[in-house]
């Protein structure tokens, strides 16, 4: 029997705050502003208060596709944080935060959940594509958006994401291989949350951990502890550092834990997690350990909480009456988005269209 060439190793994991939110790792904590710390707990609350309201839409029938979030807040709020608002996020179906705080207004957010086109027009000065359905095909199109900053000569990194199931998929290993020959600035984020849905991540692969996967895209691949939101800041920061500079990509995996289910589309966790399990996650719960170590700064109090709170509470309400508000689409309004000159043959049909709704 032949000797492997390779042994699997081990990979450490990057972790600046322990559950508690004490400081576990002093030399790795990022340069952040008492206001900079303060956003980024703001930032968490709030996303963390629209989802559960999201997710009441969603069951009242107010929303269409929605993949809740809690539980991921750091990995997607401190990634998002790290970058300039000029780079650009390839997102997928449950990355809507990331692209929100990038500057698409919530209420397109809420318009892409329900199908409307007018989710998918995306302001010129807002660096972000829709949330890519197909699973993986984002990694692949994040190398293309790469290699035009790259042959343009921008300054602007690219950051993706995807799941420990997206990992699995021929794109995300086309992807890696290809922003690894040409050294491209794009951020790979897999957000492990433990389960495709309901496939454990130990059915996805059996390498010890997905982060070690860069090194046949000959990248440099870092596991971080993806309910810790200054990890995960300072692994991104970093990484879009090294981009900006000529260095190349990276692969992040985010250890993390999605407290609710894989989306509202009869997904039900109770049927393949332990009673236990969601329990034991909760006790890292990255809001918790984010205010206790704010706290413990003198920077964050209830009545600061109080007040994000019933912040994001309004901007749901008044994001989804805007998209209450929002014109119903039409099959010719539908066609004038898809083409700046519609074809003589589409214009037909427009017409044919338009007649059958006056009537």
């Amino acid at each position: 029997m032949l000797e492997y060439a390779v042994q699997a190793g081990e990979v450490k994991r990057l972790e600046i705050l322990d559950s508690e939110g004490r400081v576990v790792s002093p030399d790795a904590v990022p340069e952040l502003s008492d206001a900079q710390l303060k956003e980024l707990m703001r930032r968490m609350v709030f996303t963390r208060i629209w989802d559960q309201r999201a997710v009441s839409l969603g069951r009242q029938g107010r929303l269409g596709f929605y993949a809740p979030v809690s539980g991921q807040e750091a990995t997607m709020i401190g990634s998002e944080f790290a970058l300039n608002k000029d780079d650009f996020i390839l997102p997928g179906y449950r990355d809507i935060p990331q692209i929100v705080w990038h500057g698409l207004p919530m209420y397109q957010a809420f318009l892409y959940s329900r199908g409307h086109q007018h989710g998918g027009q995306i302001p010129q000065d807002v660096h972000v594509l829709m949330p890519q359905i197909i699973i993986g095909a984002q990694i692949v199109q994040a190398a293309g958006v790469a290699m035009g900053f790259k042959k343009r000569g921008e300054k602007r990194v690219v950051i993706t994401y995807t799941g420990d199931g997206g990992s699995s998929q021929g794109d995300f290993y086309e992807g890696l291989n290809f922003a690894g020959v040409f050294d491209l600035p794009v951020i790979f984020v897999v957000q492990n949350n433990g389960y495709a849905i309901s496939t454990p991540r130990e059915r996805q692969t059996k390498a010890a951990t997905i982060a070690q996967k860069a090194v046949a895209a000959g990248i440099p691949g870092i596991q971080v502890d993806g309910m810790d939101v200054l990890a995960v800041y300072k692994a991104v920061k970093e990484a879009a550092e090294r981009a900006r500079n000529g260095e190349g990509s990276m692969l992040i995996e985010t250890v993390s834990y999605r407290f609710g289910p894989h989306s509202l589309s009869g997904d039900d966790p109770t049927r393949y997690r332990s009673k236990e399990e969601p329990t034991e996650w909760e006790k890292r719960d990255p809001l918790v350990r984010f205010r206790n170590y704010l706290q413990s700064k003198g920077l964050w109090t209830d009545e600061e909480e109080t007040a994000v709170i019933e912040e994001a509470k309004q901007a749901v309400k008044d994001a989804i009456q805007q998209a209450d508000r929002t014109d119903k689409m039409t099959i010719p309004g539908l066609l004038d988005t898809m083409y700046e000159t519609t074809p003589p043959i589409l214009e037909e049909q427009k017409q044919w269209f338009a007649a059958g709704e006056e009537k």
